[in-house]
This record gives structure tokens, C-alpha cells and sequence, in this order.
């Protein structure tokens, strides 16, 4: 009786430690990688791949993107909306978007990632031919001058003129998560990934001279007035969509749309933003 009973311990505790793993394995994410067109980056999926597996796009919980900020832009346009969480590991020359790429331990860093949700901003733009075209940015919308004269541009508010006319190479709109892209490069201010602002940035500004733009709430919309289009031909671009020769540039939020994207815990968006401003 006593060996029965020590058999019955021994089938019912393998019982329970499968059951266990099992119910681990259940609550682990499935994980489907993508990456950019570089040899770094397909040579790093490969090896991904090979370690944690590849689930389908359509059942994966996160999707893992390896390459630089651009192509941690494009996937989150793609899978905007479907509910996946997007974790990038850096695999190209800039990055601030990813995380650092280590092979071990992935599937205990996205456990332990915070997660950020993203609203982009909806561009709807007038060419000179009257036709509107509609597109998405997750960093900014940009008008910028088509040839060597200077743009001019009248800027509104929620239906007030605020500047009637800016003289410049261009002007952007950029979201938190862009304010660290070009909108930084134009000596814009960076914005906290929860915070309910847009950077209204100019570009190279001659006339006014001494404006450097402005924080806007992200409830706001925004128009751009291009002044004297056909003598001073501007483009719009919204992240990777260029229209060229608008009229006007409507912006606002896309209060619809929502991309989630995931940072390292020891690694924030936060930590990000407050190293990124004390750097020199």
C-alpha cells in the first residue's frame, strides 16, 4: 500500500508540475518578429527566431521589431489599431524609439516593458489642384519649401490667426513621440510621452525672426495657409506620405487611432526624455 500510495504521489506531482509549465507557457506572450531590410537586422531575427520561436502576425501579442526608428515607425502605422504591443530592439543608427538588442532574456523583458499608448495626428491637405489628400504621423506633420524662395505661411488656431504670416524653410506639428525626431533638430521642444501637447516648431524662421514656436494642447486643430502657392510652391509630409504643392494643412489629433509601444522598465520614455535634455 505504501508504494501504491508513493506511486499515486509521484504520477499526481507530474501531473501538476506539467500542468504548471503548461499554464506558464499560457501566460508567456506569443512574440512574432519583423525586421528592416539590413543584414544586421535579418541576421538578428534569424537568431530570434530561432531561440523563442515565430508565431503568425495575425496571433502574435507582441510584435518584436528589429531595425532602426524608421522602421519602428512603419510598424507601428501597421499594426495601429489591432491591439498588439510593439517592443523594437535597435538594429539601425539612431534608435531612440527601441530598445537596446540583447538575445537573452526577451520574453522576461516584455513582461516587465511599460507601456506607452500613441495617437497620431490626422493630416488633411489641399493640393493646388483642389484634390485633399488624408494620411497619419506618429512623429510630425512638415510643410517645407519646394524651391530656393522662402515659404510663407499663415498659421490658425482653432479657427483664430495666430501668426498671419511666417517667413521660413518650413513648419511642423510633432506629437511627444516626435519630439525627439526632427522636431529636436529644429530646436523644438521636447514633450513627455503623456503629455496632452503638440510642438508647433518653425523651420530656419527669417521673418519673424525671434518666434521659436509654440506648445499647443493636443485637442487643438491646426491650419496651415501656404501664401502665394504658385510663386512659393510648399510640400506636406506626414512621417513617410509627401503631397506636393498644398494650398492648405489642416492637423489634429486622430483621437480614433491608437499604437501601443513598449520600453524597457529600466530604460523609460521618461528616463529617455529627462537624459536627452542634460545632455551635452
Amino acid at each position: 500500500m505504501a508504494v501504491k500510495r508513493l506511486f499515486q504521489k509521484l504520477v499526481i506531482g507530474g501531473l501538476n508540475i506539467a500542468f504548471e509549465r503548461h499554464a506558464h507557457a499560457m501566460t508567456q506572450p506569443s512574440i512574432a518578429f519583423v525586421s528592416s531590410d539590413t543584414p544586421e537586422a535579418r541576421e538578428s531575427a534569424s537568431l530570434l527566431t530561432t531561440r523563442y520561436g515565430q508565431e503568425s502576425i495575425e496571433n502574435a501579442d507582441v510584435i518584436v521589431a528589429l531595425g532602426g526608428d524608421g522602421f519602428m515607425l512603419q510598424t507601428l502605422h501597421d499594426f495601429m489599431n489591432t491591439g498588439k504591443r510593439i517592443y523594437g530592439m535597435n538594429r539601425g543608427s539612431v534608435g531612440f524609439l527601441m530598445n537596446d538588442f540583447r538575445e537573452e532574456g526577451l520574453r522576461e523583458r516584455i513582461d516587465a516593458a511599460v507601456s506607452e499608448a500613441i495617437r497620431p495626428l490626422r493630416m488633411r491637405a489641399e493640393d493646388m489642384d483642389g484634390k485633399i489628400h488624408e494620411a497619419l504621423a506618429i512623429n510630425e506633420v512638415s510643410l517645407f519649401r519646394q524651391s530656393y524662395q522662402a515659404a510663407k505661411i499663415a498659421i490658425t488656431v482653432d479657427d483664430t490667426q495666430r501668426l498671419t504670416e511666417l517667413i521660413c524653410d518650413g513648419i511642423l506639428l510633432a506629437t511627444p513621440a516626435g519630439s525627439t525626431a526632427y522636431n529636436l533638430s529644429a530646436q523644438g521642444p521636447i514633450i513627455p510621452i503623456d503629455a496632452p501637447l503638440f510642438a508647433l516648431t518653425p523651420v530656419s524662421p527669417f521673418r519673424p525672426r525671434r518666434w521659436r514656436g509654440a506648445l499647443l494642447p493636443n485637442r487643438v486643430t491646426v491650419r496651415f495657409t501656404v501664401q502665394e502657392p504658385e510663386k512659393r510652391p510648399v510640400n506636406a509630409v506626414a512621417d513617410h506620405t509627401e503631397v506636393k504643392s498644398v494650398r492648405c494643412v489642416d492637423i489634429a489629433e486622430a483621437t480614433d487611432r491608437t499604437a501601443t509601444i513598449l520600453f524597457d522598465a529600466s530604460h523609460s520614455w521618461d528616463e529617455r526624455i529627462l537624459a536627452e535634455q542634460f545632455r551635452y
